[in-house]
């Protein structure tokens, strides 16, 4: 396996922003497998913090499963406003692109997946990733930018004051958040270039609410989008894994019915693919 750290430098960006990609070993004269769909994790920490818990332990989960992995470091300093975070997920996903021969990655399927405030960025780069200042800014051809699939893991997603995690909005937006952050409300943005979405919340989550999950999985179904969503009716906020290999210091993190949602995105995975086969 290949383990390699890629600066990711845009405009606003902190100097550690960087991706960290898991290429997994791709032997085409030995295997039947010639190349391999890879999975762009945005782990969450509210626009402040880039949450261990919620990237590599997900990405080695995705190793195991054949698929190359990429957790994105993305800027969260208090400098770094909106659309620095998004611009980084786009020359990620140029990263991508520039080593797919060398590394055996199907660019065809990048599969982008974010928990919390990463999950906001991973739906915003999906919602957004046709827009003409993200295709001027990457260099790339429109369809390149084109993503296959989008796995949340309960996501912030609108500003509505009623559900909102309005922490996520300052941190992202700044002095600007009263007047963009109903534009970055990924519920009022959705489009039929989004990719099928998998989505997973807890109906007890305190910190992100559940309606934030419910409010895109209608907006997904209402634009003809597939959307598997998949709501425990216990766990608090940031589980990640759910086990206890992501357990915390003081035993939060570990709700062993939520532990399921991960062998249900393997499914969803496998369908993803097999359904860009068939087409």
């Amino acid at each position: 396996m290949i383990y390699k750290e890629i600066p990711i430098q845009v405009e606003g960006s902190d100097k550690t922003s960087r991706a960290q990609f898991y290429i997994l070993d791709t032997l085409p004269d030995e295997m039947k497998i010639q190349k391999r769909p890879i999975i762009l994790i945005c782990p969450g920490g509210g626009y402040h913090k880039v949450s261990y818990r919620e990237g590599e332990p997900l990405a080695m989960h995705f190793l195991s499963l054949g698929y190359h992995a990429c957790v994105l470091q993305y800027s969260v300093s208090q400098e770094a406003f909106y659309p620095t975070q998004l611009l980084e997920v786009t020359e990620s996903v140029r990263q991508i692109h520039e080593h797919a021969k060398e590394w055996y990655i199907d660019t065809k399927k990048i599969v982008l997946a974010g928990a919390s405030a990463g999950g906001h960025l991973a739906a915003n780069y999906c919602a957004f990733w046709k827009r003409e200042f993200l295709v001027e800014k990457s260099g790339m051809q429109r369809e390149m930018l084109n993503p296959r699939g989008l796995i949340l893991c309960y996501p912030v997603i609108t500003s509505d004051p009623e559900y909102a995690h309005m922490p996520s909005f300052r941190n992202l937006l700044g002095d600007t958040v009263e007047e963009e952050a109903w534009n970055l409300s990924l519920d009022r943005q959705i489009t039929d270039s989004m990719p099928p979405c998998f989505i997973w919340h807890t109906a007890t989550d305190q910190t992100v609410p559940l309606p934030n999950s419910l409010l895109l999985a209608m907006a997904l179904w209402k634009a003809g989008i597939p959307v598997e969503l998949h709501v425990y009716p216990e766990g608090i906020h940031g589980l990640s894994l759910a086990n206890e290999l992501v357990e915390c210091l003081d035993g939060r993190g570990v709700q062993e019915e939520c532990t399921s949602w991960i062998s249900l995105v393997d499914t969803w995975l496998d369908r993803l693919m097999k359904k860009e086969g068939e087409e």
